[in-house]
């Protein structure tokens, strides 16, 4: 019964949590907004790390003079807090630090089992990419996809059809393992509740299957009309409701417990 405790504290763990305190480095190995030659990736030592996954971003779109390059969204506070919660509710001794940030296609990438793409409205994948991301997927990488909304569905569809011509994403209910993984997610029903015009929107979580076998192991899952990174990004602030910040952890561990074990 402790690990159905446990997320009751977790809410509270998020808003203790800070970037300059724990004895967390103030500066984090690469910041949203940053230029792309200031990432610093920790180097690998086998423990579990949050893979970040860099793409030229569809549109090229910006704020200001700043670049929006989409793929690094709420980085790094998101995988930090994330990181904080792994090491404290599982036996995962993950890297805190630094995380992983690589394109698809890099042999880099095949050195962790878990993948996370932020903004999937916006991913494209040249042809190294595309060969990288399949290889990925056929060595046993699991693939999350995460914050997009409304019409940026066609865009991520596009672009894992040009990859994966022959799996099919599918809706996903709480019946799925991956739901009961780690935490028993007995309800998908969640608003998003967060900053932007897509406030309000209702969540779907979509797969694909190896071989498309329901029977097989999920390959990705992508969190559509939803966005778990801004839950745990801001969850030591209190502006997001402290209940969803509850339940994208739930979700999240899950995901990585669910990789793991498949």
């Amino acid at each position: 019964m402790l690990r159905y405790a446990v997320i009751a504290a977790v809410g509270f763990l998020a808003m203790a949590m800070s970037p300059s305190t724990g004895g967390m480095q103030d500066r984090y190995c690469y910041t949203q907004w940053d230029d792309e030659s200031a990432i610093q990736n920790g180097r690998y030592d086998g423990r579990f790390t949050f893979f970040r996954v860099r793409f030229e971003p569809l549109g090229g779109q910006g704020w200001g003079r700043r670049r929006d390059k989409k793929w690094d969204h709420d980085t790094p506070r998101a995988e930090r807090h994330f990181m904080k919660i792994l090491e404290e509710i599982t036996t995962l001794r993950p890297q805190m630090y630094c995380g992983a940030i690589f394109p698809f296609g890099d042999p880099e990438s095949f050195k962790y089992p878990i993948a996370y793409v932020s903004e999937p409205g916006f991913w494209t994948l040249n042809e190294q990419e595309l060969r990288g991301v399949r290889e990925y997927v056929a060595k046993g990488g699991f693939i999350i996809f995460d914050d997009f909304f409304g019409s940026h569905w066609y865009n991520f569809e596009d672009a894992w059809r040009r990859a994966f011509p022959d799996l099919q994403i599918v809706k996903l209910d709480a019946s799925h393992p991956i739901f009961d993984s780690f935490y028993r997610i007995a309800s998908l029903d969640m608003v998003y509740e967060g900053p932007g015009g897509f406030s309000g929107a209702r969540a779907e979580f979509y797969g694909a299957f190896e071989d498309n076998d329901p029977s097989k192991r999920l390959v990705m899952i992508a969190n559509y009309n939803n966005d778990l990174g801004d839950y745990m990004e801001w969850s030591d602030e209190g502006w997001l409701p402290i209940s969803l910040s509850n339940e994208a952890y739930k979700l999240m561990v899950n995901y990585v417990v669910y990789a793991m074990t498949h």
